[in-house]
């Protein structure tokens, strides 16, 4: 039903295009900008290199038209372009790698939006040197800017050229030795068998083991490396919901109610009062939808599975001229009266598609008008001896994509969704009838599934908006909360409203969403603004209602704050502080000894290896595992903090798994997955290791 799916709505190539597409998204447009105001800063540094803040912004508003992104995406989108491409360039220069002609042409070759276009493919689908060849003489004549813009998009081919080499030189520097490949053999098949006893971190209530936040932030800077991070904002919000009231909705289902009832109107013309028929008797449904309807009338006919699935039955089954309703349907009140019920509107075909040279399909299989239509004859004549085939032949045969993979149907067809050759065929023919018909596309081989009765339906729309009087209370409540969090207690105040609350929200320079409310992008950047301070209360006008949201804390560190490492620390120190607890119950040299005092039982593990150091019951436990590997057999280890608790560990047995020929295989292995990281791995190591500021905050921001 088209006016309900309204509802639902409302609540080949240009490659100079490509080129300069590509160039802004991926790489950026060669911009010649003139220098920054006096006094302004530029967007940031990477080793010293830095980025000119009128030039990255324009790469980001391109970035943003052509990636079809956010502001927020787009620029963190080209900060990692910048950071990337500064540090391998200067890598590249190191190294004092360049690129030859055939070598750009090989990255050409491989870049899909030349290798899979037509305009640069021969008759096998190949990619075409000449072809290509011609396309750069039309740029070189095609005027100035257009050569500059291929020229700039050459260039940063070439840069993805060099980066394939850099990436060859550093897979090619990986190698595995037999040493390491046997060691992989080993920890995968050396086995240790082994009894223990263990005293659980669970048995220690968390109220005996507190953590501070003074412990949290020690811990943190103490695993720098583990905690790095941008800069972030904690800040707290109450959210006021807009939406209209139930006085508001009842308001509107009466008036949509109204207008099954005939009305009486003064006629100027005749000083007359005429009554009006309403919406159940009126001859002129059309303009008294559009009349009375925010979703205009749509002639169009459904089946009852177009239907939306809570009303399918009421509106399907209306007989014309009935009436269903009021009803609310997606921030609606809705009327609804059958107009018209026809058989065969809808239609389940499905077809297999055979192309020739010359039709406007793309063609998979260059072949004469001639040869497509023999073609499609003895496909006629196969699926008429068994038509049961005819989705296995057409998947098989046909060159549609849109229908291929679902046996050549479609379902639910209109009249006038398809070519005209097409749809003669398929509404003027019963079901089961199989034919031949030829469209521009090519030659169809058509089968007939199901004719579907279809309905016309007439429906008057009027959406729920919040009323005046609704939109002054909850403005009035929003301007209030903002007063009074000034000086008191925004989530007191907000518990006491009744208001939805989040609180301890920490965001980042870039991020748009925010619990509760979503998309919330105005509201990080008040967090971020140079003007803001800790304590600040705003008011922010949103969509669906307000938000009053007060900035709690700043942290310019480059590491997690307390509050939003605590879920990952604080679990670390308080088992170490347990573990210090246990210890002191574990009394004893054996297992046994510990055992009897503390209350545990011996367990034992049968063939554990380091590569899967499970312990049954438990879960994994590395350090626990290769203790028992360490320890001599018939010897009790040391006392080990384990992931799950403290063990003592008793070696019973060591299986060493037998010397091989040779480790080739895990030699191979080992190498493959080495390699297949390495490139990515460097990347890191470079940006670990670079000197980086980042000052967009403030800046752009």
């Amino acid at each position: 039903m088209a006016v309900l799916s309204k509802i639902r709505q409302k609540s080949v190539l240009l490659i100079a295009v490509i080129g300069i597409a590509l160039l802004a998204f991926i790489i950026g447009d060669l911009v010649n900008s003139g220098s920054l105001n006096s006094g302004s800063r530029n967007v940031g540094s990477i080793n010293g290199v830095e980025i000119n803040t009128q030039e990255f912004l324009h790469k980001v508003a391109q970035a943003e038209q052509n990636g079809k992104m956010s502001n927020a995406q787009a620029n963190q989108a080209v900060w990692n372009q910048e950071l990337n491409s500064i540090i391998l360039t200067s890598e590249f220069e190191k190294l004092g790698l360049q690129i030859g002609k055939d070598q750009l042409i090989n990255v050409i070759k491989q870049n899909p939006n030349f290798a899979s276009n037509p305009q640069f493919q021969n008759q096998l689908g190949q990619f075409d040197i000449a072809k290509f060849n011609e396309f750069v003489l039309g740029m070189k004549n095609a005027g100035q800017d257009q050569w500059n813009s291929w020229l700039s998009y050459e260039k940063e081919l070439e840069k993805v050229g060099i980066q394939q080499m850099y990436n060859a030189l550093i897979t090619a520097s990986i190698y595995t030795t037999s040493t390491d490949a046997k060691a992989v053999y080993k920890s995968e098949n050396d086995k240790v068998s082994f009894d223990y006893v263990t005293v659980a971190y669970s048995t220690i209530n968390n109220e005996e083991v507190k953590v501070s936040d003074d412990e949290i932030s020690t811990y943190i800077k103490q695993h720098e490396n583990k905690f790095k991070s941008d800069f972030t904002r904690e800040i707290e919000y109450a959210f006021i919901d807009g939406s209209p009231s139930e006085q508001d909705k009842e308001e509107v289902k009466e008036r949509v109610a109204d207008l099954l009832k005939p009305t009486v109107v003064y006629n100027a013309s005749t000083s007359t009062n005429d009554t009006v028929a309403g919406f159940k008797t009126t001859k002129n449904v059309i303009d008294y939808v559009n009349t009375n309807s925010d979703v205009k009338f749509d002639s169009v006919y459904y089946t009852k599975s177009d239907l939306p699935l809570e009303f399918q039955e009421q509106l399907f089954n209306l007989t014309p001229g009935e009436v269903f309703g009021p009803y609310y349907f997606n921030d609606h009140y809705c009327l609804t009266r059958l107009v018209n019920k026809k058989q065969g509107e809808k239609v389940k075909a499905a077809h297999i598609l055979i192309t020739f040279e010359g039709s406007q399909a793309p063609q998979s299989n260059p072949r004469s008008k001639e040869e497509a239509k023999a073609e499609a004859d003895r496909l006629l004549k196969e699926v008429q001896a068994n038509p049961e085939k005819f989705g296995e032949l057409a998947q098989l045969n046909s060159e549609d994509p849109g229908s291929k993979n679902t046996a050549g149907e479609y379902d639910n067809i209109s009249r006038g969704q398809m070519v005209p050759q097409f749809d003669a065929f398929i509404f003027d023919n019963p079901v089961g009838k199989i034919g031949v018909v030829e469209t521009d596309f090519g030659y169809h081989v058509i089968k007939v599934i199901e004719k579907k009765e279809a309905v016309q339906l007439a429906t008057i729309a009027q959406k729920i908006e919040i009323s005046d009087a609704t939109g002054d209370v909850i403005y009035t409540q929003a301007t209030k909360l903002e007063q009074d969090a000034a000086s008191g207690n925004l989530e007191e105040l907000a518990t006491q409203m009744k208001l939805a609350f989040q609180k301890d929200i920490t965001v980042r320079p870039f991020d748009e969403q925010l619990p509760v409310v979503g998309n919330q992008r105005t509201v990080i950047s008040w967090a971020f603004g140079r003007d803001s301070k800790v304590g600040d209360i705003k008011r922010f006008d949103i969509s669906d209602g307000y938000i009053v949201a007060r900035l709690k804390s700043k942290n310019d560190t480059g590491l997690l704050s307390v509050t939003e490492a605590r879920a990952t620390v604080e679990p670390i120190l308080m088992d170490e502080k347990k573990a210090t607890l246990i210890r002191q119950k574990m009394n004893g040299a054996t297992i046994e000894e510990i055992a009897s005092k503390s209350g545990a039982a011996i367990a034992s593990v049968s063939d554990a290896t380091l590569q899967n150091p499970l312990i049954t019951n438990i879960g994994q436990e590395a350090k626990v595992v290769g203790t028992a590997f360490a320890t001599a057999v018939g010897q009790n280890s040391k006392l080990v903090d384990g992931t799950k608790g403290v063990y003592m560990v008793k070696t019973k047995a060591i299986n060493k798994a037998p010397e091989l020929p040779n480790y080739n295989n895990y030699k191979q292995k080992e190498s493959i997955a080495n390699k297949n990281s390495a490139s990515s791995k460097a990347l890191n190591a470079l940006k670990n290791a670079a000197e980086i500021k980042d000052n967009r905050v403030g800046t752009v921001l």
